[in-house]
């Protein structure tokens, strides 16, 4: 008779970054599907009016308030000090709320980052075909690339992806200021200028039923363009 395969082991220097901002409905299966493989998970609850941060913490995550929203450039500022002032915190993996992200692309990252000794894995949802944004989404985001390729020096195929995994050194020389959707541009600045290696991993975004209900498929992209132009 076949042994059930032994369950994971929770990654214990690999801590996972979520800003968090009203998703009760979905917060505590996003951490479930975590908690398997890292052991150290932190919501940066920004504001939050419907139960976010008491869902996380129910579901086992370290939750450190806003009294505000602040935005989630702030968020993930909040979360790196967090994480930083851990001394067995060697990577920080960045992830978002909404479900969007696979635990599995994650770990794959994370894994890589050790084998090939990279500072940062960024994930593009351009690097193969399982992501199907739509036109008009793909349309806005390439532009985004584009102006973050131009304004930072690093050549990307998808700068605004929530996916991310950052070393410890790196991380340290993050200090973000842009609160709001320009924070990904600011951060791929920042990491840049470290001159530490990077690559780009291939990842899928799931575009649920629940994200494309609060409109943020399209809309989260236009907002990252906007902030482009304004900040």
């Amino acid at each position: 008779m076949t042994s059930p395969p032994a369950p994971p082991t929770p990654d214990r220097g690999a801590w996972v970054v979520i800003p968090l901002y009203n998703e009760a409905s979905v917060i505590g299966s996003v951490i479930a599907s975590l908690t398997p493989f890292f052991g150290r998970i932190v919501c940066v609850d920004d504001g939050s009016s419907d139960g976010s941060a008491e869902i996380a913490e129910q579901a086992g995550a370290f939750v450190v308030r806003h009294p505000i929203n602040l935005g989630q450039g702030a968020a993930l500022q909040t979360g790196f000090d967090f994480v930083l002032a851990h001394p067995g915190a060697e990577f920080i993996v960045t992830f978002d709320a909404d479900g969007q992200h696979r635990v599995t692309d994650a770990v794959a990252m994370v894994r890589r980052a050790r084998e090939e000794d990279l500072a940062v894995v960024f994930g593009s949802r351009f690097l193969d075909d399982r992501t199907r944004p739509g036109a008009l989404k793909k349309l806005v985001l390439k532009t985004a690339v584009w102006v973050t390729n131009m304004t930072t020096g690093t050549r990307l195929t998808d700068a605004h992806n929530g996916l991310r995994v950052i070393r410890r050194d790196a991380a340290q020389q993050v200090h973000l200021v842009q609160d709001r959707m320009a924070h990904a541009t600011e951060i791929v600045l920042q990491l840049g200028r470290t001159g530490l290696p990077w690559a780009e991993q291939p990842v899928e975004l799931l575009y649920t039923d629940y994200s494309k209900s609060k409109g943020q498929s399209l809309l989260n992209s236009v907002n990252i363009l906007v902030d482009l132009v304004v900040r």
